[in-house]
This record gives C-alpha cells, sequence and structure tokens, in this order.
C-alpha cells in the first residue's frame, strides 16, 4: 500500500512539472507581443545603378521586462530580377558587420553572425542599417524586405515587412525625357494659330479699306457734268438769252407803236 501511494505522488510531481514547463513556453509568446519593430528610410522606389539605399530596422521593448541582446535577420524576396543583381551590406558605426547568407530561389536570408553591440531594455531601441543596391542592368523588377529581430535564445521578438518597385536608370529617366515632348506638340499647333490671324487680317481688312477709300476718290475725280446738276454758267446763258429776246421784243413793239403816230 505504502508503494502505491509513493507511485502517485511520483506521478503527481511529474506531472506538475510538465504543466509549469508548459506554462513556460508560453510566457515568452506573450512576452515577445510587448516587442515592434518597424523599417525606415525606404525610398518611394529603388532606382538601380550606382545609388545606393540606407534601410533601418528598429526594435524597441514596451514592458516592465528586462534588458536583452538582439540578433537581426534579414529576409529579402525578389521578383522580377535576381538575387546576385542586389547588393547588400550590414553596417554599424565601426563599417560592416558579418552576415551569414542562406539562398533558395529568389529568397536570401540575411543573419547577423553576432548579437548586435546594442542593448534593448524598455524605453530604449536597438537599430540595425543596411545598405542597398541594385545592378545597372535590372530594368524592372520587385523587391520585400522582412526585418526580424530575435533575442540570444533565438526567440522572435518582433517582425516588419515592406516591398518597393525596382526600376532602371533607363525607366527612371523616361518621365523627365518625355516631359518636354508634350510642350512641343502644344507649340506646333499654337504657331499655326498664330499665323493664321495675320494672314487673314488683310485679306479681310483689304475690302474694307477698298470700300471706305475708293467712294470717296470716285467722287472727288468725277466731273461735273456727269453728275446731273444745273450749272450756273448754263442759267447765266439763259437768263441773258431771255432777257436779249424781251429787250428785242420791246424795241420791235415801242418802233411800231412810234411809226403809227
Amino acid at each position: 500500500m505504502v508503494s502505491v501511494w509513493r507511485n502517485v505522488l511520483r506521478v503527481g510531481v511529474v506531472l506538475t512539472c510538465l504543466s509549469g514547463a508548459g506554462l513556460g513556453a508560453a510566457v515568452p509568446a506573450r512576452a515577445a507581443a510587448a516587442f515592434a519593430t518597424e523599417l525606415t528610410g525606404l525610398p518611394d522606389e529603388f532606382t538601380a545603378g550606382d545609388r545606393v539605399e540606407t534601410l533601418s530596422a528598429v526594435v524597441s521593448r514596451s514592458d516592465g521586462g528586462g534588458c536583452v541582446k538582439v540578433r537581426w535577420s534579414m529576409l529579402l524576396e525578389v521578383r522580377g530580377l535576381r538575387l546576385d543583381q542586389v547588393k547588400v551590406d550590414r553596417v554599424e558605426e565601426n563599417g560592416s558587420f558579418p552576415l551569414e547568407i542562406r539562398t533558395e530561389g529568389d529568397v536570401a536570408r540575411l543573419t547577423d553572425r553576432e548579437l548586435d553591440p546594442g542593448l534593448l531594455c524598455p524605453g530604449r531601441t536597438v537599430t540595425a542599417r543596411y545598405r542597398v543596391a541594385f545592378a545597372e542592368d535590372v530594368s524592372r523588377g520587385r523587391v520585400s524586405f522582412a526585418a526580424e529581430a530575435y533575442d540570444q535564445s533565438l526567440r522572435l521578438l518582433a517582425r516588419q515587412t515592406a516591398t518597393r518597385q525596382v526600376v532602371g536608370e533607363d525607366a527612371a529617366a523616361e518621365p523627365t525625357r518625355a516631359a518636354p515632348e508634350p510642350t512641343a506638340a502644344t507649340a506646333e499647333p499654337t504657331d499655326p494659330a498664330t499665323a493664321e490671324p495675320v494672314t487673314e487680317e488683310p485679306a479681310e481688312a483689304t475690302p474694307e479699306d477698298d470700300a471706305v477709300v475708293e467712294p470717296p476718290a470716285a467722287a472727288a475725280g468725277r466731273p461735273v457734268s456727269t453728275s446731273g446738276g444745273f450749272g450756273v454758267v448754263q442759267a447765266a446763258f439763259l437768263l441773258g438769252g431771255l432777257l436779249l429776246f424781251l429787250g428785242a421784243g420791246l424795241l420791235l413793239r415801242m418802233r411800231r407803236l412810234l411809226r403809227g403816230d
């Protein structure tokens, strides 16, 4: 009987330990919710060539826990281009930071070989910086980043993702080169439009000028005889002839009267 109770106690101790281990495993999942990661310095789009962009992954802690060391891992995925056309350099204040790189298809994982020099505490942040550039022969594609922060036990603390377009130098320069074309296109119709009124104005003005100028010139140069009016000279001659006829008649009448007497 005593041995039976001993076995029961042993089983109880084992179950208690297992339940405690299960709670301990659940605690980190809840603790990780207090961490947050963000990506900064991302451009609207990447331009291939010698242009280098610096990205920053920042992890913060909002709970009241203790300080932890951080190991960064960056997951990089490309579409429309190859991984060998991407250049990534993890940098710190004293230069490049060693990375362990693993690739599979179009996906690459870049993990710090050492823990980050910073210490993550409540109210403080730890930052990882990456210099990213793309080869000159890239025409167009897409790249996705996933910044992951782990503690020294490789427990995931926080993760942040972002996706951007990658364009070649020629594609990026096309809008600037095409910009003058609409200006030239709008300027071409402007020249005929401004020239047409110039050619039409003399054509319209010529009849008006003739209509205004010609009638006065014709009236001034037209002889008076053709105007149909009765001149003063004709009236004088007519009046003189009438008076002469009357005078002659009066003289003849007076002569007859004198002969009769």
